[in-house]
């Protein structure tokens, strides 16, 4: 069926419309002279144009055909290496890299605007550049002057794609129990020796180099993740020698067939050390922090896919009579016509619209948190990606999943082969709910290490602000109730003092995200609502309607789980 397209006045409406990104863009020195409305559409429409011609087309065949191994190499799908030479040519991969590395020094926020409509166009291909601007931030902040000298421009540009190799076949999520190896050597660079699993892009012939960003152990490190490293080992050498790093296989995955997912093997390969030896995790989370980000919008941009084929289908396809239309006798009504499919469509395009002004905000704060001239303008935008991260990157993920089979079902029998591509959304989005630290893991982050440590100070003051910048009545009321909720409840009942069990906090985590996520929701409404004018259409009203009253079952649940024994 028809392939994703992007709609270039979606996205400048939130940016220009509802959040005033060029006014914000303005107070920032670095920022002033992109502060253009006119340049920051036309780039967003260039970008709409790549994605919608180049990059979409490939989805299906990258699907079907897949990435293949073979003696230890791996062969993208038909199109996928052109496709990715255009992109880093014409300059995409660079637009937020700074200009002394090669880049255009353009705000973070257009980045996700263009990541955002790669990966509803094709996730699998969109997999390979993900990882880019973390690499690069990474070796920028924590390298040596010998390691940007070599890798800087490359991955500023894209030219050189990278890897974030973590996980191991006896450690997941838990990275103290990494065992993977780097030995001294006399020359200042290391051995490391080891096997690393689930490496997106480990290997594929995209790009001519590929910069492996691997965590190992040096010999006395002690145990856990302070002992870890971060080191950096290239497939070629800078004389152009291979390294010793071998792809030993690709996993054989429920989806997201066009982006290989491999088992490296590292064989005594020559590394070099990024950062202070046993400060790897340190290193590394500043690239783990943006491919967080990029996680969530992986969500925003899969549903709004899956959404653009269902609301396509329900205005062509006739079944039935609806509800209270005048349709002659024997006719058949379009199922866009029928309430169940209203709320199916309804409810996702409410989450569409409302992830996309979150996690814009969101990018937007990674710029001011890095170039605003006021300290505490710069401390406010780093409590708002600290805290809003983790949400968008578990909540919009998993509606991604449970929107796209709902999307599914519009299609009836039609969705569940692939004729009509809605199941390839369906497959491809599952992963995202694993990404980055599983969904569960980012609700424990939010709750127990970002929250209760400082006494939901940090949190109140988030909500506070949100309720001060809400129009609508029903948000601030809402806003409000979880603050006192947070400040009577969930604080005092989970402190030292408290009378909750030791692991109570964990057992309300998810449940106290989702709560977050629907506030932020009804946030964002109310911003779109007060942008909106002209009687523009608006999913404002399924929000309220239909996914609103989740947030009442949320703080049941919550006050179920406080008031146990």
């Amino acid at each position: 069926m028809n392939a994703y397209q992007p709609h270039a006045a979606e996205h400048t409406f939130v940016l220009f419309d509802v959040l005033r990104a060029h006014e914000q863009l303005a107070e920032l020195p670095a920022m002033a002279e992109h502060a253009d409305t006119a340049l920051l559409t036309q780039v967003i429409e260039e970008a709409g144009k790549f994605v919608g011609e180049v990059v979409a087309p490939l989805n299906r065949e990258g699907d079907e055909v897949g990435a293949q191994w073979r003696n230890g190499a791996v062969t993208m799908p038909p199109g996928f290496r052109d496709a990715y030479q255009a992109f880093w040519q014409a300059g995409w991969p660079s637009l937020a890299s700074a200009t002394e590395d090669g880049g255009q020094g353009l705000p973070c926020v257009l980045e996700a605007v263009l990541h955002e409509m790669l990966n509803a166009a094709n996730h699998g291909w969109t997999m390979a550049p993900g990882l880019l601007h973390g690499a690069y931030e990474c070796i920028r902040h924590h390298g040596s002057d010998a390691l940007k000298a070599r890798y800087l421009d490359k991955l500023a540009s894209g030219e050189w794609l990278a890897t974030m190799c973590l996980t191991e076949p006896h450690a997941g999520s838990d990275l103290g129990l990494a065992s993977t190896r780097a030995l001294p050597l006399p020359d200042g660079h290391y051995a490391l020796s080891g096997t690393k699993i689930f490496i997106s892009g480990g290997d594929h012939d995209l790009s001519d180099n590929i910069v492996h960003l691997v965590l190992a152990r040096l010999p006395d490190a002690p145990p856990g993740p302070k002992g870890l490293s971060l080191f950096v080992v290239p497939k070629f050498e800078a004389d152009g020698s291979r390294s010793a790093v071998h792809c030993e296989r690709i996993e054989e995955k429920m989806g997201l067939h066009g982006s290989p997912t491999c088992v490296m093997r590292f064989d005594a390969a020559r590394a070099a050390i990024i950062g202070e030896p046993g400060k790897g995790l340190n290193a590394m989370f500043v690239m783990m922090n943006s491919a967080r980000l990029l996680v969530g919008l992986q969500g925003v941009g899969l549903l709004d896919a899956a959404w653009q084929k269902a609301s396509a289908y329900a205005q062509e396809r006739r079944q039935m009579r609806a509800p209270g239309t005048s349709s002659k006798v024997g006719e058949a009504d379009l199922i866009a016509l029928h309430p169940a499919m209203q709320r199916i469509l309804g409810t996702q395009r409410a989450w569409i619209d409302a992830g996309r002004v979150i996690a814009y905000r969101t990018a937007l704060e990674l710029d001011i948190q890095k170039h605003h001239p006021d300290a505490a303008r710069r401390d406010a935008a780093a409590r708002w990606c600290s805290l809003v991260t983790p949400v968008l990157k578990s909540a919009w993920t998993e509606q991604a999943f449970s929107g796209a089979s709902a999307c599914l079902q519009v299609f009836g029998g039609h969705g569940y082969v692939r004729e009509w591509g809605i199941e390839q959304h369906v497959r491809d989005a599952r992963v995202s709910m694993i990404y980055e630290g599983t969904n569960e893991i980012q609700a424990i982050d939010l709750l127990v290490r970002k929250t209760l440590p400082d006494g939901a100070a940090s949190l109140r003051a988030l909500l506070a602000e949100l309720a001060e910048d809400s129009a609508d009545p029903r948000a601030r009321a809402a806003l409000e109730r979880f603050e006192h909720f947070v400040r009577h409840a969930v604080v005092a009942a989970t402190t030292p003092q408290g009378t909750a069990s030791v692991d109570r906090p964990y057992w309300l985590a998810d449940d106290f995200l989702r709560a977050l996520a629907l506030l932020l929701m009804a946030w964002a409404w109310s911003r779109i609502a007060a942008a909106e004018s002209g009687g523009k259409p608006s999913a404002g009203a399924a929000f309220w309607r239909w996914v609103w009253p989740e947030f009442e079952m949320r703080m049941t649940l919550m006050d179920n789980t406080l008031a146990e024994a």
